[in-house]
């Protein structure tokens, strides 16, 4: 596990799990997939199949031995609910996150799909924050799949934020993180993009996180938006640290 994670949203990272394939377009400069094959040049165990969906069970429990309450973004490394992933090694990984009561995990997935067609087989924990990806306008179904299932937290991040995104309906979710692409050959983001979500969370009454402006170098285009850092949490949740 990272305890020390740079992703400005969360504290920490565990990857049980690493690699993944691309589904949408938000998935074409993808960061995991730069870092893993980075981490598999400097003969890195853990990415010695460079970005191939690959099973860690010898750090399943890895939370379970940070005594000290931590917020957790389960497998930043790939997508807990890709396809090649089995049902049971899911169930496990959910077993131990309700196991380790004093941690707070956050899931991210693109693949909405598969959250709907396991829904009946998980009941998710209180220490869980479920989101998924919307990258442009052709992928809002994903929160519609999100927003009726039994996860205590919701979430979408609109990242990276290809396209302006309009009647966005953010009933029943909880948190909403947006930001442009960063590294090499990222995509533009335009502000009247952001501003216009940034709108609809004002009056949809969710938390809004501006996560960065992205570019190839991100931290001298900042997380200023109209003067101003964006980093609403979940009103809702008791975020353990």
């Amino acid at each position: 596990m990272n305890i020390n994670s740079k992703i400005e949203w969360t504290g920490s990272t565990w990857n049980p799990i690493t690699g993944c394939t691309k589904i949408s377009p938000g998935c074409k400069n993808c960061y995991a997939e730069r870092m893993a094959r980075r981490l598999q040049s400097m003969n890195m165990p853990s990415y010695r199949n460079g970005f191939k969906v690959t099973i860690h069970e010898e750090i399943f429990t890895a939370p379970l031995q940070i005594k000290k309450p931590c917020l957790i973004f389960v497998n930043s490394m790939s997508d807990l609910f890709h396809e090649s992933i089995p049902t049971d090694v899911i169930l496990q990984l959910i077993n131990v996150i309700k196991r380790a009561t004093w941690h707070t995990f956050q899931i991210l997935t693109k693949r909405s799909e598969r959250l709907i067609a396991l829904e009946s087989l998980i009941d998710w924990p209180e220490n869980v924050w479920l989101g998924v990806s919307v990258e442009n306008n052709d992928y809002k179904f994903r929160i519609d799949h999100l927003r009726n299932l039994n996860a205590n937290i919701k979430f979408i991040s609109f990242e990276p934020l290809l396209g302006r995104i309009v009647d966005v309906d953010l009933s029943n979710i909880d948190w909403a993180i947006v930001g442009g692409e960063s590294g090499p050959h990222s995509r533009l983001i335009e502000k009247e993009w952001v501003t216009t979500l940034r709108d609809d969370c004002i009056k949809q009454n969710v938390p809004f996180y501006f996560k960065q402006w992205g570019g190839v170098n991100k931290k001298k285009s900042g997380r200023l938006l109209e003067g101003k850092i964006w980093d609403e949490m979940p009103t809702k949740a008791t975020i353990l640290q």
